[in-house]
Formats: structure tokens, C-alpha cells, sequence
């Protein structure tokens, strides 16, 4: 993992990865941007109708929003990535894997899609599911960002793998490359970069790198 990590970190700014890098940064900024300025619309006439003070409706609102956000960032983040894997997959591939590249299978648009939104879909569940846990655990100090951590270690490490894997997955049948302990230390180490300031940017993009190198010199994933 180390070095799958260090890998990633060494060439993030690739020529061949850097405007794919600042497409998905991009689309992410702005997804979130939108979503952010819709529910702190939102929040703002709904809180007009039990709140008399504008001024106090509009800093509970954009408090919700900010939380909101540092929540959502890291499913949206993920989910643009997921409409660009092929191309932050096959970049990484041509450059270190060629064979891999050569032999990769191309995934359509609605296989990304379908992907993408599942993907999100199940980490704003899973999510929501730990936030009763989070909550009570918040006066641990520690306790909420842990839940959260780990729920999306998990979530992430499986995300992160089958981005690389499903290109290359001779069957339905055939078992998947990482064992449980490398896919939460993927998912782990990913999960973690989300919530640093400034390199929560390229966390996404270290993550698909990291399951990129992880899994081909690792050599469990042969050609279709």
C-alpha cells in the first residue's frame, strides 16, 4: 500500500493525468456548488416559516449547508471520478501497464453512469445510516469522524478496486483481487485525504492511483 501510495503521489501531476484531474476537480467543485446553493435556498424558506429572524435563518442555514457539504463532498467527489475512471485508468495503465492497457476492457457510458450514481447511492445511505451513531459519539470529540472515517474506508476500497478491476475481470465469477484488509487500507488512506483542506482536491485521483498500482503489481488481475 505504501508503495502503491507513493506511486500515485510521484506522478499525480502527470501531463497525461492533469487535465483529466482538473476536469473531475471541476465538475466536483461545481456539482457541489449547485447542490449547495439549492438547499441553502431551500433551507432558507423552509426556516422563513419557523423563524422571524432573517439573519439567524440565514446563519442556521448556512451552517446545515457547510456541514452538508463536508459530508457530500467525498460521494459527489467520488462519483464524477467515477464518470472519468476509464480515462484516469487507461492514463495511468499506458504509462506503467501497458500490457494491461493493451488487453483493458472499455467500459460504455451507461456502464459509468450506472456505476457512478450506484455508487453514490449507496455511500449516502450508508452514510445516513451512521449519522444516529455519529451523533450520539460526538461528545467523544473523536468518536463522529471515526464512524465516519470507517464507514467510508469500507465503502471507498471497494469503489476504489473495481474501477481498475471491472476493466479487466475475465468473469462475473472470478474473485476480486484485493482481500479485506488492502481494500480498507485503500479505502482508509483515501478516506482520510478526503477530509484534509487543499488535498482533499487530488484525494480521488491518489485513491484510483493507489488501486491502479495496487492491484497490477500485485499481478492477480490478468487479461480478458
Amino acid at each position: 500500500m505504501l508503495n502503491a501510495l507513493a506511486l500515485a503521489l510521484a506522478r499525480i501531476f502527470d501531463r497525461a493525468l492533469l487535465p483529466i484531474w482538473l476536469k473531475s476537480m471541476g465538475v466536483t467543485v461545481l456539482t457541489c456548488l449547485v447542490l449547495g446553493y439549492a438547499g441553502w435556498r431551500g433551507l432558507l424558506a423552509l426556516m422563513a416559516q419557523y423563524v422571524a429572524n432573517a439573519d439567524l435563518a440565514a446563519t442556521i442555514a448556512t451552517l446545515a449547508v457547510l456541514i452538508g457539504g463536508w459530508l457530500l463532498w467525498r460521494i459527489v467527489a467520488l462519483a464524477v471520478l467515477q464518470f472519468f475512471a476509464d480515462e484516469v485508468v487507461q492514463a495511468i495503465e499506458a504509462r506503467d501497464y501497458p500490457e494491461m492497457a493493451a488487453s483493458a476492457r472499455k467500459l460504455g457510458l451507461r456502464e459509468e453512469a450506472g456505476r457512478a450514481l450506484t455508487g453514490a447511492g449507496r455511500a449516502l445511505l450508508f452514510n445516513l445510516l451512521a449519522l444516529p451513531l455519529a451523533l450520539v459519539l460526538i461528545v467523544t470529540g473523536v468518536g463522529a469522524p471515526l464512524v465516519f472515517l470507517t464507514v467510508n474506508a469500507v465503502l471507498l476500497g471497494r469503489e476504489l478496486q473495481d474501477m481498475v478491476w471491472l476493466r479487466h475481470r475475465p468473469t462475473r465469477e472470478t474473485p476480486a483481487p484485493l482481500g479485506s484488509v488492502e481494500r480498507l487500507a485503500l479505502g482508509g488512506v483515501t478516506a482520510f485525504l478526503l477530509t484534509v483542506p487543499v488535498v482533499n482536491f487530488i484525494a480521488p485521483f491518489l485513491g484510483a492511483a493507489c488501486a491502479v498500482h495496487l492491484i497490477h503489481r500485485k499481478g492477480v488481475v490478468r487479461s480478458t
